[in-house]
């Protein structure tokens, strides 16, 4: 039921990067289940991760790695099993597998970051990974993201990827991305797993600045139902392939490859909620004129969190009172009613605090009925605003999760 999304028509390779898949059967039989990345020797790699207390081994051993800068030469994904809550024998499971898939790349274990998603609670089955890494490994092709965008799924009803490609002063540069994520998404590192690559020489800064931004207008800008994952992380690479001078920040080509990859991590969030569980409706809400940044992200989360505007969202419901008692209740202080404006599209709602004389239910009605639209909700206080995206709650998000399990 994802809305206006569709797969990927193709994903284009980034240099320096190949990608393999097999079947592990960590939670059902008969689907790929694994993906291997494999990564070129000086390679920079930049992550951020989910700031949920109960973190999953896998991000506790992915911080640690890069926090002491080592020089990372693979990727190892599964899905199906999240190894989340699982204690120390969670660790071990993850390291077991780390030093498996060292083996097949000719590394040490500590070159390669893991990745899980799925059920929380539940050990990692390495003996089921360990078999199927040999198949990865014979699977390595530069071509890989297609297959890959598949094997991460878990509720995604649809696979996300997304591909730019960008003239810089050194030639032609690449940035490819895919993601998983249906359920579990809230920002705090927007269950979601991303893992986005160029080709582009950028320095260790430049590659986690450049991620760094692209996240705070992306996966961050995110949620479905207000959940923040264990497991949430999201990977960005520079394979240094394109060009002999390394880009920092200050390089005339930074900016350009920064657009890009955001870009590609804007389009992959979209589709994370596009295909939202259960999805019927995808939802812009625009804050207008607030304070601060983070007013405004009071306003916007507070409405896209609110079950009662959510359902309401579902039936196509014109109940837009719902909209003003989220954002009267969001916990901005000093809120004046009186200078609120909002809107749906083109139609408008209230202005400055005060119903539009005129609007007509019909004419809302349309609006609340499509599959996209857009909210826009000035809150007349200054300069600063924030765009989300959210979609609705229907009955299907309360049957996927009841039987998630099963």
């Amino acid at each position: 039921m994802a809305v206006n999304l569709h797969p990927p028509a193709s994903l284009l390779p980034v240099a320096g990067a190949r990608l393999g898949s097999a079947e592990a059967a960590i939670k059902k039989p008969g689907r790929k289940d694994l993906l291997l990345i494999e990564l070129v020797p000086g390679s920079r790699v930049a992550g951020v991760f989910t700031r949920n207390a109960f973190c999953a081994a896998p991000v506790q051993l992915c911080r640690e790695a890069l926090g002491r800068g080592t020089a990372i030469r693979g990727l190892l994904i599964n899905s199906g099993n999240a190894n989340a809550g699982t204690g120390k024998a969670g660790h071990e499971a993850a390291w077991e597998t780390m030093a498996a898939a060292a083996a097949q790349l000719g590394c040490a274990p500590e070159q390669v970051l893991p990745f899980s998603t799925g059920v929380i609670g539940q050990k990692l089955p390495a003996d089921r990974v360990k078999a199927a890494l040999p198949a990865a490994k014979a699977d390595l092709v530069t071509e890989g993201w297609m297959q890959a965008s598949r094997t991460i799924m878990t509720t995604d009803t649809l696979p996300k990827g997304a591909s730019r490609q960008v003239q810089t002063s050194q030639g032609l540069v690449t940035v490819t991305g895919v993601s998983k994520g249906a359920g579990m998404i809230c920002p705090d590192m927007a269950t979601l797993l991303a893992f986005v690559g160029t080709d582009a020489r950028l320095t260790q800064a430049a590659t986690q600045a450049c991620l760094n931004a692209a996240v705070g207008k992306s996966f961050n800008c995110v949620t479905v139902d207000g959940d923040t994952s264990t497991n949430d992380s999201c990977v960005f690479f520079a394979t240094a392939q394109v060009g002999t001078a390394e880009v920092d920040e200050q390089h005339p080509d930074y900016a350009i490859i920064a657009a890009a990859v955001t870009e590609v991590c804007t389009e992959l969030a979209q589709a994370i909620v596009r295909d939202g569980e259960g999805a019927t409706r995808f939802i812009t809400i625009e804050i207008a004129h607030a304070k601060s940044e983070g007013e405004a992200r009071l306003a916007a989360y507070a409405l896209a969190h609110s079950p009662l505007f959510k359902t309401a969202a579902f039936a196509g419901d014109a109940n837009w009172g719902r909209i003003l008692a989220a954002v009267g209740r969001s916990g901005i202080e000093g809120l004046d009613v009186s200078r609120i404006s909002v809107r749906v599209d083109d139609v408008e709602l209230l202005v400055n605090g005060e119903p539009h004389l005129d609007y007509r239910e019909e004419r809302g009605a349309a609006v609340f009925a499509k599959p996209e639209y857009r909210i826009r909700i000035d809150l007349g206080r200054g300069d600063a605003g924030v765009t989300v995206w959210t979609c609705d709650f229907s009955y299907d998000y309360v049957k996927i999760n009841a039987e998630y399990r099963t």
